[in-house]
């Protein structure tokens, strides 16, 4: 039983046993391999997706140059709202780090669980919000901060990014070439 994702929308809101027995119902659980794409560019994206275990990368390819937005790891959600909203196709791609386990469930699933358990309706809402949050701190500090105030703050919030994730991909996160990230990483060790 996928406990992971249960315990994670009761972090937020209470579920009865029904509630939970429904929702299990219509996820399924998909194992990813390295590099392979859960999501990718060009696809209409009607699922929603957690991550149960691995690392995964969110990016958009902007003339043939691969430009990272987000990185996520076990417990966190994923979908491109744009596409799943408008049915449109998708221009981002979410590719596996690592091995993933992924749980999803599909928009038309979803849809009929907020009429039948309309608790679900909240977890929607507070998933966006929480979506749309994260957007901002990111937005924030991607326009607020210089490259190295970026990494120092990455290092003090996220360390796991310095521990899972290439150096490539973080120089591409930080919209830096892999030998600025170098020139930065030389000069915070130098001040210690």
């Amino acid at each position: 039983m996928p406990t992971q994702i249960i315990n994670n929308i009761k972090s937020f809101v209470a579920l009865s046993q029904n509630d939970e027995d429904a929702f299990l119902r219509i996820i399924e659980l998909k194992k990813y391999t390295k590099k392979e794409f859960i999501l990718e560019e060009g696809q209409v994206c009607d699922k929603i997706f957690f991550i149960n275990s691995g690392s995964a990368r969110d990016f958009f390819n902007i003339e043939g140059e691969e430009k990272i937005v987000e990185f996520f790891f076990e417990n966190r959600w994923f979908t491109d709202y744009n596409s799943f909203l408008t049915g449109q196709p998708t221009i981002e791609n979410l590719q596996a780090i690592e091995p993933c386990e992924v749980v999803h469930f599909k928009k038309s699933d979803l849809e009929n669980l907020y009429k039948t358990n309309p608790v679900f309706e909240k977890v929607g809402r507070v998933m966006a919000e929480n979506a749309f949050m994260n957007l901002m701190k990111l937005t924030s500090m991607r326009t607020n901060q210089d490259p190295e105030e970026h990494y120092l703050n990455l290092l003090k919030e996220r360390p796991e990014l310095f521990e899972r994730i290439p150096q490539h991909y973080l120089a591409s996160y930080l919209g830096l070439q892999p030998q600025s990230l170098s020139r930065i990483r030389k000069r915070i060790f130098e001040k210690k």
